[in-house]
């Protein structure tokens, strides 16, 4: 007792220690957590403070960059209109009926000497200036070569506002220029009265070009101008695939005075942004790519998931070393203390390791082994004991029978009745030839049914009042019982039941498989006992066994504990025939429940 005490002890020092491994593991596991979800959540709320400043920023650049094209388009206006009332531009424009022709040319240069002088003003910005004079038909520009002077081409662009292209045919790849026409008459600017003096201001698309140059030099973007049908302004370094797919998705979308969006091309996404300029109704638009800017933060975010990563690695790796060379020893010595537990004491542990376990696993084996001996020698002795008990009990019921079919033939031979003397011999012999082999302590209770019909038969032969029926299932026939288990029972009912009434003389014997219980049923229709003694003879069956007590029935109820456990037993009622019952009670091993009975009859 005290080395299973202590086994059990072992156990669960053992397990705790297991539980521990897993706590250290489950703790590791939720320290990782929160750690990962605070750096999710402040990795977030830097990426989308970044990214909100960076459309900000965009959208703020790319606002003064458009104001700085505004701004000099407005220059430019500003001069035309300041231009168009200068008095050489008036004169130029005037009848000069009194002036010669030298008067008449240094009026022409003076006034393209003060648009070249303007043009040089703006150097980083060129502009071709072109005064017309359609009362003269004449034209004069600053730019080379010059210009002749075309009413059509008047007629063609006088629309009042900044248009792209002059109405000439260019190539469909060809790259046009920015135009702007003002005239001095009253009232709308697209009407040309006959003698009207026309300005004309336009600049190239390579003014736009510098400008986006220059911009995309101090940031991140891939700018160029855009108006939707016509070939977009790009800057000089401008990658062609990256704005032709751009060009494709701004193509089905509409622009208002602003857009900002997040675009997804080849697999990348691109901050768009967008600025409108109201003087020439093109866009700016600028695209930055965010994976390269805000690349270093995902490479850090990355960087720390990795991380992460790899220390739960190692974490893992750590805790498979420890599960082997641990917890896995320690689970072999908690299986094979728990087949102990179990009663297995054969059970025996392999040591592959020389280490600290190898030496508990010694012991351990050493310990089994041991428990195994000291078990085998003390159920050997139960054994002993057991199968001695059961001879003796049984050589006290052979006895009691025998008696009382002897005391049967002398009574018959007396009385002269040779054929009840030879049919006692005859069933008698039959009785010993069974229960004289001894070589086997139980018997299918086919035998002992048909032993108990024979012992009737006999009884029948003394009592002509005796008749009797038997219906037991067949399923219980096969059952093993301890030998001579009924015939004690009936023998009982014989002579107390129907031996005390002149009246009666009926005995039933009965059986069924119920609740997993194996029941049969002996009945009388004697006078049977009144309830105080059937509960006194109740409590006899659970007592040792007295001198004035009878032992046939203690006898019988003693070896069907010893068969089939303390569970099993005699149970003593009043019948439902008026009489005396017995039950006798056994646990059913296996096995299903049947109710098929078959019935036997004794003969009249």
């Amino acid at each position: 007792m005290e080395l299973l005490r202590g086994t059990a002890f072992v156990k669960r020092r053992i397990g705790s220690r297991f539980s521990l491994f897993a706590k250290m593991n489950g703790l590791i596991l939720i320290l990782f957590i929160p750690i990962i979800l605070v750096f999710t959540y402040s990795n977030r709320i830097a990426f989308d403070v970044i990214s909100k400043d960076l459309q900000v920023s965009n959208i703020k650049q790319l606002s003064f960059l458009s104001s700085q094209i505004d701004s000099r388009i407005n220059q430019m206006m500003d001069f035309v209109m300041t231009f168009s009332k200068d008095p050489n531009v008036q004169k130029f424009n005037g009848l000069n009926i009194w002036e010669d022709r030298y008067d008449r040319m240094q009026t022409r240069f003076v006034v393209q000497e003060k648009m070249v002088l303007q043009s040089g003003i703006m150097n980083i910005w060129p502009v071709k200036y072109t005064v017309f004079s359609q009362q003269n038909k004449e034209a004069i520009t600053n730019a080379t070569p010059s210009f002749n002077y075309d009413e059509n081409y008047l007629q063609r662009n006088m629309t009042g506002k900044w248009t792209y292209g002059d109405g000439e045919t260019v190539s469909p790849n060809g790259m046009k220029a920015f135009y702007w026409f003002y005239t001095d008459s009253f009232g709308q600017q697209n009407i040309l009265s006959g003698s009207n003096l026309i300005v004309e201001a336009s600049f190239s698309h390579e003014n736009i070009q510098t400008m986006l140059d220059a911009y995309k030099a101090g940031g991140q973007g891939d700018p160029f101008f855009y108006h939707k049908g016509e070939n977009p302004i790009l800057n000089r370094s401008a990658s062609q695939q990256l704005s032709n797919d751009l060009i494709h998705y701004l193509d089905g979308q509409s622009l208002g005075d602003t857009m900002q969006q997040v675009v997804k091309l080849s697999g990348k996404s691109y901050l768009v942004s967008a600025v409108k300029s109201p003087q020439l109704d093109w866009h700016l638009v600028d695209i930055v790519p965010l994976d390269q800017i805000l690349g270093p933060i995902s490479f850090s975010r990355n960087l720390f998931y990795l991380s992460m990563v790899l220390l739960f690695v190692v974490g893992i790796s750590a805790s498979v070393l420890l599960y082997r060379n641990v917890q896995r020893p320690i689970r072999k010595l908690i299986r094979g203390l728990q087949s102990v537990q179990r009663g297995d004491f054969s059970v025996r542990i392999d040591a592959n390791v020389q280490n600290e376990f190898s030496f508990l696993f010694y012991r351990f084996n050493d310990m089994s082994q041991q428990i195994q001996g000291l078990i085998e020698n003390v159920l050997n002795e139960k054994l002993r004991a057991r199968d001695a008990t059961l001879k003796q009990l049984q050589a006290q019921i052979n006895p009691h029978f025998l008696y009382n079919c002897l005391g049967y033939i002398v009574n018959m031979a007396q009385m002269k009745n040779e054929e009840a003397v030879v049919s006692m011999a005859y069933n008698l012999s039959a009785y010993y030839r069974y229960t004289t082999r001894m070589e086997r302590q139980t018997a299918n209770l086919d035998e002992e049914i048909r032993l108990i019909v024979n012992y009737l038969d006999i009884q029948k032969l003394r009592n002509g009042r005796i008749h009797y029926d038997i219906n037991i299932p067949d399923e219980m026939l096969s059952q093993q019982v301890p030998r001579l288990m009924l015939q004690p029972i009936v023998e009982n009912a014989v002579i107390h039941g129907v031996g005390k009434s002149y009246s009666s003389g009926e005995i039933r014997i009965s059986g069924e498989i119920a609740d997993g219980n194996c029941r049969i049923y002996i009945d009388d229709d004697g006078p049977g006992m009144t309830e105080d003694q059937q509960q006194a003879l109740n409590r006899k069956m659970r007592e040792p066994l007295q001198e004035k007590m009878g032992c046939g029935l203690w006898n019988t109820n003693q070896r069907i504990i010893h068969q089939f456990g303390d569970h099993s037993y005699l149970f003593f009622t009043k019948s439902l025939l008026g009489g005396f019952r017995t039950e006798i009670i056994w646990e059913l091993p296996s096995g299903e429940e049947h109710r098929h009975h078959p019935f036997i009859q004794g003969d009249s």
